[in-house]
């Protein structure tokens, strides 16, 4: 991860209205690659990888350490789209899939989302 993206993640506001709840909403506009009743996915605009999409769900949860037992469906849903999106961007070679967690885990935007990552080998450990 950047620095740039650690010091955005160092300064963000759990709590605060997103950019990933504005796009869900409709007031930013974005080509959604899926979309369904329970999540969104479509492009990052500052992409990691030759492909990096966002897998964001409708219902605003904050971050995975505070998500509920009954988020557990709509996380399941997530995951399984993200599959599905990368399939349908050609990464049969393999993807990587990234959830990122509070500060130290470089959460820069407070609306859990997935990140698929792909389109090239991709080193480990990532950080």
């Amino acid at each position: 991860m950047s620095d740039d993206e650690m010091m955005k993640a160092k300064l963000a506001t759990p709590g605060d209205d997103t950019i990933f709840g504005k796009i869900v909403r409709g007031e930013i506009p974005t080509t959604f690659l899926y979309e369904d009743d329970k999540c969104v996915a479509f492009s990052d605009v500052n992409p990691q990888a030759p492909v990096h999409i966002l897998v964001v769900p409708r219902k605003p949860i904050v971050q995975l350490s505070v998500a509920e037992d009954g988020d557990a469906e709509l996380i399941g849903h997530l995951l399984l789209v993200a599959k599905k999106v990368a399939k349908e961007k050609g990464l049969n070679k393999g993807f990587r899939i990234v959830i990122n967690d509070g500060p130290e885990g470089g959460q820069s935007v407070y609306h859990l989302h997935v990140h698929i990552l792909g389109g090239r080998s991709l080193r480990w450990p990532p950080g």
